[in-house]
């Protein structure tokens, strides 16, 4: 059997060495006939096309040497870009192909005939999960930029893939480029016209932190004020286009030898949003936006930009001090509470989707800090704010009331929202929605999931890929990166070690978001102003009565089941047990 440190050399036989042999003479009797005058000709030709390839190889690098020693800096790193993609690309496609060729030679020669349940099944398939994970990584390292992007990800969807990957992605969350300080000034002097050292009274050349498209210098302005200064790698935009290319080149690969991974619409609707995040202007134009929405909470920080040291690869405001969000021992060293770090996180997320609709895409726990306020209670420090997504009034009114149709249990209304919303496979995009199976029967969610809703939600993405994939195209676009969001904050919360209800909570702002945009609407019509509000403070207490009378009512029938199984009144079949368990 073949392994994955190289095959067996394959024997000849007899009959083809002899075969070999045949043509071998053949070919020499061939050889040995006197060459006519076209076959003369031929050789000529093929003698003219040789030299003028041999002149090619060695004329072209000669000339393309000598436009780069020409070339001014910026044309210089046009050179260079070019150079550099095309050994991405050659990178990444054979990543690609040794990943696809792993997992066919896995399945169909290596572990065939062996049953999915079997340990050496299970071992063969884990060993081949943790080789694809450790090339995606290097691969990604190596390539930099878009690439670790996308690796960082993938690594919300940590339920969905197996645990080789997350484990082994993981390290891609605090991965960046290696730049050194020359090329920091190189992009001042492009944007402005000056290097650090002359704007800020004090500018550290080594990066307090880095990103897979960034890196963070800690600096002083003329006042003493402290600020960070992020500094976009400065051939990023630039390679931009082409590292897209080669993602879509390398997804149409894989979808022609596995014709059910079709990913590619999903890097196309994403492509312009990406793009934004290469935009620092627009960033801090969402920062500011993001702190207006969220002004009513106090615990939220998000920093000031300084617009007069801004361009569209810098970014400079306030420099916060604090510890990641999943930081469990951090947090704890300041004296908070992971529970109000918990809910503060889940709730400002919550009216981000359901309420404002400008919602942060990628609050991983990098981007959010925590530290102690002036009520001794925990602030979070809102950071990195390139990527957003926004999403409509009347998406958002559909995803409140189905996210409460799912709380409830309400399966009407759960098929009713997801129709609104474009979805006609409404329980299987409900369970991707919550990111968990969902249970009839079961009024309660609990937020880390067992072994078997772990495996369930495995084997659902394995078996069921076409489905999720109809699902995720039918959809909204911008509901991609809500269920990034989602996913994210879920993954946070259970680091924390789930100390809030994040499904509760979030049905609560779900109800408040929805009768809000009522309220807001109300305003249009003054005259049943009262009214309106009235009815909105109606749904809310229905919403709270319906849902602790259905808990009440759920545990008086389990008693009731239980007491009715024990005088032996009914007999314990299997649907009896579930329900009880």
């Amino acid at each position: 059997m073949a392994r994955a440190t190289g095959f067996r050399a394959l024997q000849l036989c007899q009959r083809h060495r002899h075969a070999l042999v045949q043509s071998s003479e053949a070919a020499a009797r061939v050889l040995r006939r006197p060459f006519s005058s076209q076959s003369r000709s031929a050789v000529g030709r093929w003698a003219l096309v040789r030299r003028v390839l041999l002149g090619a190889a060695a004329g072209v690098p000669i000339v393309v040497g000598a436009r780069y020693a020409l070339a001014d800096p910026r044309e210089r790193r046009r050179i260079t870009i070019v150079t550099e993609g095309v050994r991405r690309f050659c990178r990444s496609l054979q990543v690609g192909i040794v990943i696809s060729f792993d997992y066919w030679w896995t399945a169909n020669v290596q572990l065939r005939g062996l049953e999915e349940n079997s340990s050496d099944f299970v071992e063969g398939m884990s060993a081949c999960h943790q080789r694809a994970a450790d090339s995606m990584v290097e691969g990604a390292i190596q390539n930099g930029g878009v690439y670790i992007k996308l690796g960082q990800g993938l690594c919300a969807f940590n339920h969905l893939l197996p645990p080789e990957y997350i484990n082994t992605l993981r390290v891609l969350e605090d991965k960046a480029l290696n730049r050194k300080y020359k090329e920091v000034d190189a992009l001042f002097l492009e944007d402005f016209n000056s290097t650090p050292d002359k704007m800020f009274k004090e500018f550290d050349y080594e990066p307090v932190a880095a990103a897979s498209l960034a890196q963070v210098h800690k600096a002083k302005l003329n006042d003493g004020t402290a600020v960070a200064v992020k500094v976009q790698y400065i051939d990023l935009r630039d390679r931009f286009e082409g590292d897209i290319r080669t993602l879509e080149i390398l997804l149409d690969l894989i979808k022609f030898m596995h014709p059910s991974f079709g990913f590619r619409w999903v890097l196309k609707d994403l492509k312009g949003t990406l793009a934004q995040e290469l935009d620092f202007e627009n960033e801090g134009r969402n920062s500011e936006r993001c702190a207006q929405d969220l002004k009513h909470f106090k615990f939220i920080v998000v920093p000031k930009v300084y617009w007069d040291k801004t361009s569209k690869r810098v970014l400079t405001a306030d420099y916060c001090e604090g510890c990641k969000v999943n930081s469990v021992e951090e947090i704890k060293r300041q004296g908070l509470s992971l529970k109000d770090v918990s809910d503060k996180l889940i709730r400002t997320f919550a009216e981000q989707i359901f309420y404002t609709g400008f919602i942060h895409a990628d609050p991983h726990p990098g981007n959010v800090l925590v530290r102690k306020g002036p009520d001794k209670k925990a602030e979070l420090v809102l950071l990195d704010h390139g990527l957003y997504e926004f999403l409509s009034e009347h998406d958002r009114v559909a995803l409140c009331k189905l996210w409460r149709s799912i709380i409830l249990r309400d399966k009407p209304a759960m098929k009713k929202y997801s129709s609104d919303l474009g979805v006609k496979d409404y329980f299987l995009f409900c369970e991707i929605l919550l990111q968990r199976p969902i249970h009839m029967h079961k009024t309660g969610l609990s937020n880390i999931l067992s072994w078997e809703e772990t495996v369930y939600m495995q084997e659902m993405a394995a078996k069921h890929f076409e489905r999720i994939m109809e699902v995720l195209k039918a959809m909204p676009r911008p509901m991609l990166l809500v269920f990034r969001n989602i996913n994210t904050v879920r993954c946070i919360n259970i680091a924390l070690g789930a100390p809030v209800d994040r499904y509760f909570l979030m049905a609560k702002s779900a109800v408040r978001g929805w009768s809000w945009m009522q309220a807001e609407r109300s305003r249009r019509l003054p005259q049943i102003g009262v009214i309106r509000w009235l009815w909105v403070v109606w749904e809310n207490v229905k919403f709270e009565f319906a849902l602790r009378s259905e808990v009440v009512v759920m545990r008086l029938m389990t008693s009731l089941l239980r007491l009715l199984v024990y005088f032996g009144r009914i007999p314990q079949d299997d649907r009896i047990y579930q329900y009880l368990q």
